[in-house]
Protein backbone atom coordinates (compact mmCIF):
# COMPACT_ATOMS: atom_id res chain seq x y z
CA UNK A 1 0.00 0.00 0.00
CA UNK A 2 1.48 3.33 -0.81
CA UNK A 3 1.72 5.98 1.66
CA UNK A 4 2.00 9.75 1.81
CA UNK A 5 3.86 11.41 4.34
CA UNK A 6 2.81 14.79 5.82
CA UNK A 7 4.82 17.09 8.35
CA UNK A 8 2.97 18.81 10.64
CA UNK A 9 4.68 22.45 10.98
CA UNK A 10 1.53 23.44 13.53
CA UNK A 11 -1.24 24.15 10.73
CA UNK A 12 -5.41 24.38 11.51
CA UNK A 13 -5.63 22.31 8.10
CA UNK A 14 -2.81 19.32 8.38
CA UNK A 15 -5.45 16.77 8.66
CA UNK A 16 -7.68 18.28 6.00
CA UNK A 17 -4.02 17.63 3.65
CA UNK A 18 -4.38 13.95 5.16
CA UNK A 19 -7.91 13.56 4.14
CA UNK A 20 -8.00 15.02 0.88
CA UNK A 21 -5.21 11.94 0.13
CA UNK A 22 -7.41 9.70 1.55
CA UNK A 23 -10.35 10.51 -0.09
CA UNK A 24 -8.18 10.12 -3.71
CA UNK A 25 -7.48 6.47 -1.89
CA UNK A 26 -3.89 6.82 -1.19
CA UNK A 27 -2.96 6.18 2.56
CA UNK A 28 -1.81 8.98 4.22
CA UNK A 29 -0.45 9.70 8.05
CA UNK A 30 1.10 12.48 10.02
CA UNK A 31 4.27 13.19 11.45
CA UNK A 32 5.49 16.04 13.37
CA UNK A 33 8.00 18.38 12.08
CA UNK A 34 10.41 17.45 14.11
CA UNK A 35 10.36 13.77 13.39
CA UNK A 36 13.77 12.11 12.48
CA UNK A 37 14.80 11.50 9.16
CA UNK A 38 14.78 7.37 10.20
CA UNK A 39 11.82 7.24 11.03
CA UNK A 40 10.02 9.09 8.09
CA UNK A 41 12.24 6.88 5.90
CA UNK A 42 10.50 3.79 8.32
CA UNK A 43 6.81 4.76 7.03
CA UNK A 44 8.02 4.14 3.09
CA UNK A 45 6.47 7.08 1.58
CA UNK A 46 6.32 7.63 -1.92
CA UNK A 47 6.04 11.37 -1.57
CA UNK A 48 6.25 13.96 1.37
CA UNK A 49 3.98 16.76 2.05
CA UNK A 50 5.18 19.90 4.08
CA UNK A 51 2.13 21.76 5.78
CA UNK A 52 1.54 25.29 6.58
CA UNK A 53 1.99 26.75 10.04
CA UNK A 54 1.31 29.75 12.04
CA UNK A 55 4.86 31.05 12.22
CA UNK A 56 7.70 33.09 10.34
CA UNK A 57 10.34 30.87 8.89
CA UNK A 58 12.64 33.76 10.36
CA UNK A 59 11.43 32.81 13.68
CA UNK A 60 14.20 31.62 15.98
CA UNK A 61 11.76 28.68 16.81
CA UNK A 62 10.17 28.21 13.50
CA UNK A 63 9.89 24.74 12.46
CA UNK A 64 12.07 23.10 10.41
CA UNK A 65 13.01 20.41 8.17
CA UNK A 66 14.62 17.09 9.09
CA UNK A 67 18.41 17.23 7.55
CA UNK A 68 18.79 15.04 4.44
CA UNK A 69 14.96 15.07 4.09
CA UNK A 70 15.86 15.95 0.13
CA UNK A 71 18.22 13.16 -0.32
CA UNK A 72 15.44 10.61 0.48
CA UNK A 73 14.54 10.76 -3.22
CA UNK A 74 10.66 11.07 -2.91
CA UNK A 75 8.81 13.81 -4.45
CA UNK A 76 8.16 16.93 -1.95
CA UNK A 77 5.11 19.31 -1.57
CA UNK A 78 5.90 22.38 0.43
CA UNK A 79 2.15 24.00 1.31
CA UNK A 80 2.09 27.74 2.21
CA UNK A 81 4.98 27.70 4.97
CA UNK A 82 5.98 24.42 4.18
CA UNK A 83 6.63 26.11 0.42
CA UNK A 84 8.64 29.33 2.34
CA UNK A 85 10.44 26.77 4.50
CA UNK A 86 11.76 24.69 1.36
CA UNK A 87 12.84 28.11 -0.26
CA UNK A 88 14.39 29.30 2.95
CA UNK A 89 16.36 25.98 3.67
CA UNK A 90 17.19 25.76 -0.28
CA UNK A 91 19.24 29.66 -0.55
CA UNK A 92 15.62 31.93 -1.83
CA UNK A 93 14.44 34.91 0.39
CA UNK A 94 11.23 34.64 2.43
CA UNK A 95 9.84 38.61 3.21
CA UNK A 96 7.48 39.61 6.14
CA UNK A 97 4.50 41.43 6.03
CA UNK A 98 4.76 43.40 2.73
CA UNK A 99 1.99 40.99 1.04
CA UNK A 100 -0.44 39.91 3.33
CA UNK A 101 -3.52 37.94 1.45
CA UNK A 102 -6.15 36.18 3.04
CA UNK A 103 -8.97 34.41 2.07
CA UNK A 104 -10.12 33.86 -1.76
CA UNK A 105 -7.42 35.14 -4.66
CA UNK A 106 -6.97 34.86 -8.06
CA UNK A 107 -3.47 33.08 -9.74
CA UNK A 108 -2.16 33.09 -13.11
CA UNK A 109 -0.42 29.97 -13.99
CA UNK A 110 2.57 30.28 -16.70
CA UNK A 111 4.05 27.50 -18.53
CA UNK A 112 3.52 23.92 -18.30
CA UNK A 113 3.94 21.56 -14.75
CA UNK A 114 2.84 18.36 -13.95
CA UNK A 115 1.07 20.02 -10.77
CA UNK A 116 -1.11 22.27 -13.07
CA UNK A 117 -2.06 19.51 -15.62
CA UNK A 118 -6.11 19.46 -16.64
CA UNK A 119 -5.87 22.65 -14.41
CA UNK A 120 -6.93 25.96 -16.06
CA UNK A 121 -4.55 29.34 -16.56
CA UNK A 122 -6.26 31.42 -13.84
CA UNK A 123 -8.25 30.18 -11.13
CA UNK A 124 -9.34 31.39 -7.35
CA UNK A 125 -7.56 29.95 -4.35
CA UNK A 126 -7.42 30.03 -0.59
CA UNK A 127 -4.71 31.98 0.81
CA UNK A 128 -3.64 32.52 4.21
CA UNK A 129 -0.02 34.25 4.60
CA UNK A 130 1.59 37.07 5.95
CA UNK A 131 5.32 36.43 4.55
CA UNK A 132 5.66 35.61 1.14
CA UNK A 133 8.70 34.60 -1.16
CA UNK A 134 10.59 37.51 -2.30
CA UNK A 135 13.49 35.45 -4.75
CA UNK A 136 12.79 31.90 -5.01
CA UNK A 137 15.63 29.54 -4.61
CA UNK A 138 18.21 28.70 -7.13
CA UNK A 139 17.31 26.13 -9.84
CA UNK A 140 13.51 27.08 -8.93
CA UNK A 141 10.85 28.44 -11.53
CA UNK A 142 8.01 30.27 -10.93
CA UNK A 143 4.58 28.22 -12.08
CA UNK A 144 2.08 30.90 -10.98
CA UNK A 145 1.41 34.00 -9.06
CA UNK A 146 -1.18 36.50 -8.04
CA UNK A 147 -2.08 39.34 -9.48
CA UNK A 148 0.22 41.15 -6.92
CA UNK A 149 2.89 39.54 -8.23
CA UNK A 150 3.33 37.19 -4.72
CA UNK A 151 4.76 33.86 -5.91
CA UNK A 152 1.77 30.96 -5.69
CA UNK A 153 3.46 28.07 -7.09
CA UNK A 154 7.19 26.97 -7.59
CA UNK A 155 8.77 23.70 -8.71
CA UNK A 156 12.09 22.03 -9.60
CA UNK A 157 11.20 19.11 -11.20
CA UNK A 158 14.85 18.02 -11.14
CA UNK A 159 15.42 18.02 -7.37
CA UNK A 160 11.63 16.26 -6.96
CA UNK A 161 10.68 19.76 -5.04
CA UNK A 162 7.28 21.23 -5.37
CA UNK A 163 5.93 24.42 -4.03
CA UNK A 164 2.07 26.26 -3.46
CA UNK A 165 1.55 29.54 -1.25
CA UNK A 166 -1.58 28.09 -1.53
CA UNK A 167 -3.91 25.97 0.09
CA UNK A 168 -5.01 23.01 -2.20
CA UNK A 169 -6.71 20.98 0.89
CA UNK A 170 -9.75 23.42 1.33
CA UNK A 171 -13.01 23.66 -0.16
CA UNK A 172 -12.35 26.97 -1.28
CA UNK A 173 -9.52 26.38 -3.39
CA UNK A 174 -10.65 25.28 -6.59
CA UNK A 175 -9.01 22.69 -8.04
CA UNK A 176 -7.22 21.85 -5.33
CA UNK A 177 -8.42 18.31 -5.17
CA UNK A 178 -6.83 18.18 -9.27
CA UNK A 179 -3.77 19.76 -7.93
CA UNK A 180 -3.50 17.09 -5.11
CA UNK A 181 -3.99 14.38 -7.86
CA UNK A 182 -2.03 15.53 -9.84
CA UNK A 183 0.94 15.12 -7.34
CA UNK A 184 0.01 11.27 -5.71
CA UNK A 185 -0.71 9.75 -9.27
CA UNK A 186 1.68 12.05 -11.70
CA UNK A 187 4.14 13.10 -9.15
CA UNK A 188 4.32 10.37 -6.53
CA UNK A 189 3.31 7.66 -9.68
CA UNK A 190 0.91 6.52 -6.33
CA UNK A 191 -1.87 3.40 -6.76
CA UNK A 192 -5.38 4.36 -5.22
CA UNK A 193 -5.84 1.24 -3.03
CA UNK A 194 -6.67 2.10 0.17
CA UNK A 195 -9.79 2.67 1.64
CA UNK A 196 -11.88 2.91 4.73
CA UNK A 197 -12.61 -1.00 4.44
CA UNK A 198 -9.10 -1.22 4.96
CA UNK A 199 -8.89 0.65 8.00
CA UNK A 200 -11.59 -0.83 9.70
CA UNK A 201 -9.50 -4.11 9.50
CA UNK A 202 -6.56 -2.56 10.78
CA UNK A 203 -7.81 -0.77 13.65
CA UNK A 204 -9.94 -3.56 14.46
CA UNK A 205 -6.35 -5.33 14.87
CA UNK A 206 -4.99 -3.03 16.70
CA UNK A 207 -7.61 -1.86 19.27
CA UNK A 208 -7.24 -6.07 20.24
CA UNK A 209 -3.43 -4.95 20.78
CA UNK A 210 -3.76 -2.10 22.67
CA UNK A 211 -5.94 -3.42 25.14
CA UNK A 212 -5.02 -7.19 25.14
CA UNK A 213 -7.73 -9.08 28.10
CA UNK A 214 -8.92 -5.72 29.56
CA UNK A 215 -12.24 -4.28 29.80
CA UNK A 216 -13.10 -1.27 27.91
CA UNK A 217 -15.51 1.15 29.86
CA UNK A 218 -17.12 3.78 26.28
CA UNK A 219 -19.21 6.89 27.27
CA UNK A 220 -21.83 7.13 24.91
CA UNK A 221 -23.17 10.21 23.99
CA UNK A 222 -25.39 9.31 21.68
CA UNK A 223 -24.13 11.25 18.54
CA UNK A 224 -22.38 8.83 15.94
CA UNK A 225 -18.68 9.53 17.11
CA UNK A 226 -19.11 7.83 20.51
CA UNK A 227 -21.45 5.38 18.69
CA UNK A 228 -18.87 3.90 15.79
CA UNK A 229 -16.73 3.77 18.09
CA UNK A 230 -18.40 1.48 20.03
CA UNK A 231 -19.39 -0.84 17.67
CA UNK A 232 -15.75 -0.83 15.81
CA UNK A 233 -14.49 -1.85 19.54
CA UNK A 234 -17.11 -4.30 20.15
CA UNK A 235 -16.07 -5.42 16.67
CA UNK A 236 -12.24 -6.06 18.48
CA UNK A 237 -13.40 -7.46 22.16
CA UNK A 238 -16.68 -8.32 22.08
CA UNK A 239 -18.40 -8.39 25.06
CA UNK A 240 -15.26 -7.08 27.33
CA UNK A 241 -16.65 -3.63 25.97
CA UNK A 242 -19.71 -1.83 28.88
CA UNK A 243 -21.00 1.32 27.52
CA UNK A 244 -22.56 4.00 29.53
CA UNK A 245 -24.42 6.93 29.01
CA UNK A 246 -24.73 8.97 31.35
CA UNK A 247 -27.18 12.37 31.77
CA UNK A 248 -25.31 14.84 32.45
CA UNK A 249 -28.20 17.61 32.49
CA UNK A 250 -26.77 19.21 29.19
CA UNK A 251 -29.35 17.52 26.69
CA UNK A 252 -31.51 18.90 24.20
CA UNK A 253 -35.10 18.22 24.91
CA UNK A 254 -36.18 14.32 25.19
CA UNK A 255 -32.60 13.36 24.02
CA UNK A 256 -32.01 11.03 27.00
CA UNK A 257 -34.87 8.57 26.06
CA UNK A 258 -34.32 9.04 22.96
CA UNK A 259 -30.65 7.80 23.04
CA UNK A 260 -31.88 4.72 25.06
CA UNK A 261 -34.08 3.81 22.89
CA UNK A 262 -31.87 3.69 19.59
CA UNK A 263 -29.06 1.63 21.56
CA UNK A 264 -31.24 -0.85 21.52
CA UNK A 265 -30.82 -1.59 17.88
CA UNK A 266 -27.34 -1.88 18.41
CA UNK A 267 -26.85 -4.95 20.73
CA UNK A 268 -24.54 -3.20 23.17
CA UNK A 269 -24.34 -3.39 26.79
CA UNK A 270 -25.52 0.24 27.64
CA UNK A 271 -25.83 1.06 31.59
CA UNK A 272 -27.76 4.52 31.93
CA UNK A 273 -26.36 7.10 34.59
CA UNK A 274 -28.50 10.16 35.64
CA UNK A 275 -25.46 12.57 36.77
CA UNK A 276 -27.41 15.72 35.84
CA UNK A 277 -27.02 17.16 39.54
CA UNK A 278 -22.87 16.56 39.48
CA UNK A 279 -21.95 18.55 36.01
CA UNK A 280 -24.58 21.08 37.13
CA UNK A 281 -23.60 21.84 40.43
CA UNK A 282 -19.60 21.45 39.46
CA UNK A 283 -20.74 24.39 36.88
CA UNK A 284 -22.44 26.40 39.31
CA UNK A 285 -21.08 29.97 38.93
CA UNK A 286 -18.91 29.63 35.95
CA UNK A 287 -18.93 31.83 33.27
CA UNK A 288 -16.03 30.89 31.18
CA UNK A 289 -16.20 29.04 28.00
CA UNK A 290 -12.97 27.33 28.76
CA UNK A 291 -13.17 26.62 32.56
CA UNK A 292 -16.75 24.89 31.40
CA UNK A 293 -14.88 22.62 29.37
CA UNK A 294 -12.30 21.65 31.67
CA UNK A 295 -14.39 20.89 34.53
CA UNK A 296 -17.13 19.25 32.23
CA UNK A 297 -14.14 16.91 30.88
CA UNK A 298 -13.02 16.33 34.77
CA UNK A 299 -16.27 15.18 35.75
CA UNK A 300 -17.31 13.38 33.14
CA UNK A 301 -14.07 11.29 33.69
CA UNK A 302 -14.70 11.30 37.71
CA UNK A 303 -18.35 9.65 36.59
CA UNK A 304 -16.92 6.67 34.76
CA UNK A 305 -14.24 6.28 36.92
CA UNK A 306 -16.52 5.85 39.72
CA UNK A 307 -18.63 3.48 37.04
CA UNK A 308 -16.30 1.72 36.02
CA UNK A 309 -15.39 0.51 39.82
CA UNK A 310 -18.40 -1.92 39.11
CA UNK A 311 -16.62 -3.67 36.25
CA UNK A 312 -14.11 -6.11 36.94
CA UNK A 313 -10.61 -5.10 35.11
CA UNK A 314 -11.68 -2.21 33.52
CA UNK A 315 -8.70 -0.43 32.39
CA UNK A 316 -9.96 1.87 29.23
CA UNK A 317 -12.34 4.79 28.36
CA UNK A 318 -12.88 4.78 24.91
CA UNK A 319 -13.99 8.26 23.53
CA UNK A 320 -15.00 9.31 19.91
CA UNK A 321 -12.53 12.03 20.18
CA UNK A 322 -12.20 13.22 16.19
CA UNK A 323 -9.49 14.83 14.58
CA UNK A 324 -10.97 18.69 14.37
CA UNK A 325 -11.37 18.14 18.39
CA UNK A 326 -7.82 17.23 18.41
CA UNK A 327 -6.51 20.23 16.22
CA UNK A 328 -8.60 22.84 17.65
CA UNK A 329 -7.10 22.04 21.26
CA UNK A 330 -3.35 22.19 19.52
CA UNK A 331 -2.56 18.65 20.34
CA UNK A 332 -1.29 17.83 16.73
CA UNK A 333 2.20 19.18 16.30
CA UNK A 334 4.59 21.63 17.86
CA UNK A 335 3.33 25.34 17.39
CA UNK A 336 -0.30 24.31 16.56
CA UNK A 337 -2.54 26.96 17.56
CA UNK A 338 -4.88 26.25 20.77
CA UNK A 339 -8.61 27.61 19.56
CA UNK A 340 -10.61 25.72 22.71
CA UNK A 341 -10.32 23.08 24.62
CA UNK A 342 -12.41 19.77 23.93
CA UNK A 343 -14.02 18.30 27.16
CA UNK A 344 -12.47 15.00 25.31
CA UNK A 345 -8.73 16.32 24.20
CA UNK A 346 -7.75 19.34 26.93
CA UNK A 347 -10.49 18.62 29.74
CA UNK A 348 -8.98 15.15 30.92
CA UNK A 349 -7.45 15.65 34.28
CA UNK A 350 -4.10 14.92 34.70
CA UNK A 351 -4.46 12.19 37.20
CA UNK A 352 -7.22 10.19 35.65
CA UNK A 353 -6.91 6.24 36.80
CA UNK A 354 -8.34 4.92 33.36
CA UNK A 355 -6.30 4.88 29.50
CA UNK A 356 -7.64 6.75 27.11
CA UNK A 357 -8.59 4.56 23.53
CA UNK A 358 -9.13 7.16 20.68
CA UNK A 359 -9.51 4.64 17.80
CA UNK A 360 -11.49 7.52 15.45
CA UNK A 361 -9.11 10.67 16.32
CA UNK A 362 -7.45 10.53 13.14
CA UNK A 363 -10.74 10.96 11.06
CA UNK A 364 -13.47 13.37 10.66
CA UNK A 365 -16.94 13.76 10.76
CA UNK A 366 -17.56 12.40 7.36
CA UNK A 367 -15.09 9.68 7.41
CA UNK A 368 -16.89 8.56 10.60
CA UNK A 369 -20.24 8.62 8.82
CA UNK A 370 -19.00 6.33 6.05
CA UNK A 371 -17.08 3.82 8.56
CA UNK A 372 -20.12 4.11 10.74
CA UNK A 373 -22.17 2.80 7.36
CA UNK A 374 -19.62 0.19 6.97
CA UNK A 375 -19.96 -1.45 10.43
CA UNK A 376 -23.86 -1.47 9.89
CA UNK A 377 -25.34 1.27 12.25
CA UNK A 378 -28.39 2.39 11.81
CA UNK A 379 -28.85 5.24 9.77
CA UNK A 380 -30.68 7.32 12.40
CA UNK A 381 -27.67 7.59 14.26
CA UNK A 382 -24.97 7.78 11.30
CA UNK A 383 -26.84 10.98 9.94
CA UNK A 384 -27.22 12.70 13.47
CA UNK A 385 -26.16 16.28 13.29
CA UNK A 386 -23.11 16.86 15.50
CA UNK A 387 -23.76 17.50 19.07
CA UNK A 388 -20.90 18.78 21.18
CA UNK A 389 -19.51 16.65 23.74
CA UNK A 390 -19.90 19.87 26.47
CA UNK A 391 -23.61 19.76 25.20
CA UNK A 392 -25.78 22.83 26.12
CA UNK A 393 -23.00 24.27 27.95
CA UNK A 394 -21.07 25.98 25.38
CA UNK A 395 -25.03 27.00 23.79
CA UNK A 396 -25.82 28.08 27.15
CA UNK A 397 -23.67 31.52 27.60
CA UNK A 398 -22.59 32.55 30.73
CA UNK A 399 -24.16 31.39 34.17
CA UNK A 400 -26.04 27.86 33.67
CA UNK A 401 -29.18 26.89 35.66
CA UNK A 402 -31.96 24.03 35.57
CA UNK A 403 -33.73 27.46 34.55
CA UNK A 404 -31.83 28.47 31.61
CA UNK A 405 -31.25 25.45 30.86
CA UNK A 406 -34.91 24.87 30.36
CA UNK A 407 -35.73 27.96 28.04
CA UNK A 408 -32.75 27.08 25.67
CA UNK A 409 -34.33 23.54 25.65
CA UNK A 410 -37.79 24.77 24.71
CA UNK A 411 -35.81 27.62 22.29
CA UNK A 412 -33.66 24.75 20.44
CA UNK A 413 -36.44 22.15 20.05
CA UNK A 414 -39.17 24.62 18.11
CA UNK A 415 -36.02 25.47 16.03
CA UNK A 416 -35.23 21.96 15.06
CA UNK A 417 -39.16 21.39 14.76
CA UNK A 418 -39.63 24.10 11.95
CA UNK A 419 -36.36 23.53 9.90
CA UNK A 420 -36.76 19.95 9.74
CA UNK A 421 -39.24 19.95 7.23
CA UNK A 422 -37.60 21.84 5.27
CA UNK A 423 -36.03 20.50 1.93
CA UNK A 424 -32.80 22.06 2.41
CA UNK A 425 -32.25 19.82 5.68
CA UNK A 426 -30.08 17.57 4.94
CA UNK A 427 -27.52 19.94 3.46
CA UNK A 428 -27.68 21.35 6.64
CA UNK A 429 -24.50 20.43 9.02
CA UNK A 430 -25.74 21.79 12.38
CA UNK A 431 -29.19 23.54 13.45
CA UNK A 432 -29.53 24.89 16.99
CA UNK A 433 -30.24 27.88 19.19
CA UNK A 434 -27.96 29.68 21.51
CA UNK A 435 -28.82 31.59 24.56
CA UNK A 436 -27.48 34.84 25.53
CA UNK A 437 -26.84 36.34 29.27
CA UNK A 438 -28.22 39.75 27.52
CA UNK A 439 -31.45 41.23 28.76
CA UNK A 440 -32.93 43.59 25.89
CA UNK A 441 -36.30 45.09 26.51
CA UNK A 442 -39.75 44.05 24.71
CA UNK A 443 -43.70 44.28 25.11
CA UNK A 444 -45.93 41.34 25.70
CA UNK A 445 -49.82 42.13 26.37
CA UNK A 446 -49.05 45.64 26.49
CA UNK A 447 -46.46 45.42 29.47
CA UNK A 448 -42.83 45.57 29.55
CA UNK A 449 -40.79 42.72 29.88
CA UNK A 450 -36.91 42.28 30.22
CA UNK A 451 -35.76 39.09 28.77
CA UNK A 452 -32.54 37.21 27.59
CA UNK A 453 -31.74 36.81 23.96
CA UNK A 454 -31.97 33.02 21.82
CA UNK A 455 -29.66 33.29 18.52
CA UNK A 456 -30.60 30.96 15.60
CA UNK A 457 -27.48 29.20 14.32
CA UNK A 458 -27.52 26.89 11.24
CA UNK A 459 -24.13 26.25 9.11
CA UNK A 460 -23.77 23.96 6.38
CA UNK A 461 -20.05 22.47 5.98
CA UNK A 462 -17.82 19.51 4.42
CA UNK A 463 -15.72 18.64 7.51
CA UNK A 464 -16.58 20.88 10.66
CA UNK A 465 -13.13 22.40 9.42
CA UNK A 466 -14.75 25.35 7.49
CA UNK A 467 -18.32 26.59 7.86
CA UNK A 468 -20.98 28.78 5.75
CA UNK A 469 -24.57 29.93 7.15
CA UNK A 470 -27.25 28.41 5.92
CA UNK A 471 -29.66 30.51 3.80
CA UNK A 472 -32.66 29.44 5.57
CA UNK A 473 -36.24 30.76 4.40
CA UNK A 474 -37.68 33.76 5.93
CA UNK A 475 -40.74 31.78 6.61
CA UNK A 476 -39.30 29.16 8.67
CA UNK A 477 -37.18 31.83 10.20
CA UNK A 478 -40.43 34.18 11.37
CA UNK A 479 -42.28 31.10 12.25
CA UNK A 480 -39.22 30.01 14.47
CA UNK A 481 -39.15 33.71 16.12
CA UNK A 482 -43.13 34.37 16.59
CA UNK A 483 -43.00 30.78 18.43
CA UNK A 484 -39.83 31.21 20.43
CA UNK A 485 -40.89 34.50 21.96
CA UNK A 486 -44.91 33.12 22.36
CA UNK A 487 -44.50 29.74 24.31
CA UNK A 488 -41.16 30.03 25.73
CA UNK A 489 -40.87 32.22 28.81
CA UNK A 490 -37.66 34.33 29.30
CA UNK A 491 -37.06 35.14 25.63
CA UNK A 492 -38.13 38.31 24.24
CA UNK A 493 -35.99 38.59 21.19
CA UNK A 494 -34.10 36.21 18.41
CA UNK A 495 -31.45 37.06 16.37
CA UNK A 496 -29.86 34.95 13.55
CA UNK A 497 -26.12 34.11 13.42
CA UNK A 498 -24.49 34.68 10.07
CA UNK A 499 -20.79 34.37 10.43
CA UNK A 500 -18.71 31.81 8.50
CA UNK A 501 -16.02 29.25 10.07
CA UNK A 502 -13.45 31.22 10.00
CA UNK A 503 -13.94 33.80 11.40
CA UNK A 504 -15.78 32.52 13.57
CA UNK A 505 -16.08 28.87 15.22
CA UNK A 506 -19.61 26.70 14.70
CA UNK A 507 -20.16 26.30 18.01
CA UNK A 508 -20.34 29.77 20.34
CA UNK A 509 -18.16 28.66 23.23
Amino acid sequence: MDNIVILDCGSQFTQLIARRVRELKVHSEILPWDVSLGEIESRRPRGVIISGGPMSVTDEDAPALPEGLFSLEVPVLGVCYGMQLVTSMMGGRVTSGKAREYGRTEISVSGESLLFEGVPSSFEVWMSHGDHIDALAPGFRLVAETSKGVPAAMENPEKGIWGLQFHPEVVHTRFGTEILSNFLFKVCSCSPDWDLGNWIDIMVEEIRQKTGDDRVICGLSGGVDSSVAAVLTARAIGDRLDCIFVNNGLLRLGEAEEVLEQYKQLSLKVHYVDASKTFLSALAGVTDPERKRKIIGETFIRVFEKEAARFEDAAWLLQGTLYPDVIESGHKGKNASVIKSHHNVGGLPEDMKLKVLEPLRDLFKDEVRSTGRLLGVPEAIVSRQPFPGPGLAVRCLGEIDETRLDTLRRADAIFREEIVSWEGYPSIWQAFAVLLPVKTVGVMGDSRTYSEVAVLRAVESHDGMTADWVRVPYDILDRTARRICNEVKGVNRVALDVTSKPPSTIEWE
